[in-house]
């Protein structure tokens, strides 16, 4: 079943041409991939799904409806989350509080209610902490929970923003280079992250990643960009073995 449909994408910045017709799916339950070089446009296809940006023609469709022009402020309600490649936390804040914020798209108390914390509120407060805390279990962040953000080192920071991410329960969830900036260690810990995402939690994955050795271990299909445009598209085996994906990168 195809969850995420991207049909004939393109956009435009002035006189640049960011994206000119990318089409691709996703499909249920997969983790999907796409890789190509610095400028190819991988990010701003992250930045059109979570609606931050208006595509200038192509259509965008999941769990068959069309999210062309949804809202950016509804996409996380639809079942959309993301983390981004230069990691968005509030570092004055704990990690449990982070946390807390991937609940908001599920807010249903009223503003009086939650003045006066009435017993539904105190009810929903429970049942969003609890669903925090599995979070916390399942991505082995209980010695930070209570810490801040700021005093964290690096890896732990970006496995707190997928946290978030995950917090929200999405059915699609979009990791923006996960990889970056971490060591060969923290990138194996990652791999294992992203299929247990996908196999224990079952939600399928779109990823943007520089990293070959990590989009071999974790990735079903690959799909690579250039200039714009898609180039390769196949098991990650293929793709890295295409001509054309060899001259983007090596040139030639």
């Amino acid at each position: 079943m195809t969850l995420l449909e991207a049909d004939n994408l393109a956009i435009n910045f002035g006189g640049i041409t960011a994206l000119a017709g990318v089409s691709f799916e996703v499909r249920a339950g997969e983790v999907l991939t796409i890789i190509g070089p610095n400028g190819a446009g991988k990010t701003t296809i992250f930045n059109l799904v979570s609606r931050i940006y208006d595509p200038t023609r192509g259509r965008l469709s999941f769990c068959g409806e069309d999210i062309t022009r949804v809202p950016p402020h509804e996409i996380a309600r639809r079942g959309i989350a993301r983390t981004f490649q230069n990691i968005e936390l509030f570092e004055h804040a704990t990690v449990l509080q982070n946390l807390l914020l991937g609940r908001h798209a599920h807010k249903r108390s009223r503003f009086v209610e939650e003045l006066l914390f009435l017993p539904r509120v105190r009810a929903l407060e429970l049942e969003h902490r609890g669903a925090v805390e599995k979070v916390i279990d399942f991505l082995d962040l209980q010695p930070y929970r209570d810490s801040l953000i700021v005093n964290l080192p690096y890896g732990v920071r970006k496995v707190v923003e997928m946290a978030r991410a995950l917090c929200t329960q999405p059915k699609l969830l979009l990791l923006d280079e996960p990889s970056s900036g971490l060591s060969v260690e923290e990138t194996e810990e990652m791999a294992f992250w992203i299929q247990d995402i996908r196999t224990l939690l079952g939600i399928t994955v779109l990823m943007v990643e520089h990293d070959m050795s990590l989009v071999s271990a974790v990735s079903d299909r690959v799909v690579a960009l250039n200039y714009g445009l898609v180039i390769a598209a196949g098991t990650p085996r293929d793709v890295q073995a295409h001509p054309d994906v060899v001259k983007a990168y090596l040139g030639g």
